[in-house]
């Protein structure tokens, strides 16, 4: 369990029989993206050379990892995002195939499917959401204590309508046991604080977006830096002052 922790945390460290001047080379690029975007597409480029030389399933999760925040941060369109995210949802979908045991090559195909289907739109994207639950099943059977899981679990359960799924308590369970794994993840404390939004509970949520805006060692500075502390700001200033 421990060893695919270190795999999502530290997500573009190739494997030790990895040509490894542009993985590190990549790895490096992306830890610090937040500081000139460009680095993504340097990255993205470095790791699709790779992969022509090399199909290895850590490469592959690596690349996908990329092309979602490629499509969060620097897609220009509505367009470039659906092809970032459907590239993505490729890579995964094919490192499913060559390690069906591997929870995060399950969790980024689903994250990738979750994007997918917010880019193209709920109602044109309800057959993707099968997959999504199906691909939730399979990685907590595989690894119950993936953070990322438990943010994407939340999220599903946060987004969808009731019809199909949708429960505010059951994302909140998510989003906590998420947040009791990895305190410092940041991307779900603001998800959390949307969910104490929705519930009106307007007090706590300002709680965990200060916590947010405060946090002095984030699981990612990057993502920080470029995604989450922007969205705490926002959701902030968009709280009722009286709630």
């Amino acid at each position: 369990m421990r060893r695919w922790i270190l795999v999502f945390l530290l997500t573009l460290v190739a494997a030790p029989t990895l040509a490894q001047s542009p993985i590190e080379e990549a790895r490096q690029l992306y830890v610090r993206y937040h500081e000139d975007l460009s680095r993504l597409d340097r990255a993205r480029d470095l790791l699709e050379k790779a992969l022509k030389e090399d199909s290895r399933v850590e490469l592959m999760l690596s690349l996908a990892q990329v092309y979602f925040t490629w499509g969060d941060v620097r897609a220009g369109d509505r367009d470039e995002k659906l092809r970032a995210y459907e590239r993505g949802r490729e890579l995964a979908k094919r490192a499913v195939e060559l390690a069906p045991r591997n929870p995060v090559a399950h969790l980024w195909y689903a994250i990738h499917t979750g994007r997918v289907g917010q880019t193209r739109g709920v109602l044109r994207s309800l057959f993707l959401v099968p997959t999504l639950k199906e691909e939730l099943e399979i990685i907590f059977s595989l690894d119950p204590n993936l953070p990322g899981a438990h943010n994407l679990a939340g999220n599903v359960a946060l987004e969808l309508p009731g019809f199909l799924g949708g429960d505010l308590d059951e994302a909140e369970k998510h989003f906590r046991q998420g947040l009791k794994i990895d305190p410092r993840f940041t991307a779900l404390r603001v998800d959390q604080a949307r969910l104490l939004i929705k519930k009106g509970k307007h007090a706590e949520a300002r709680k965990e977006l200060q916590r947010v805006l405060s946090e002095k060692a984030p699981r990612s500075p990057a993502d920080w830096a470029a995604k989450d502390s922007k969205r705490a700001r926002e959701i902030l200033q968009s709280i009722p002052t009286n709630g």
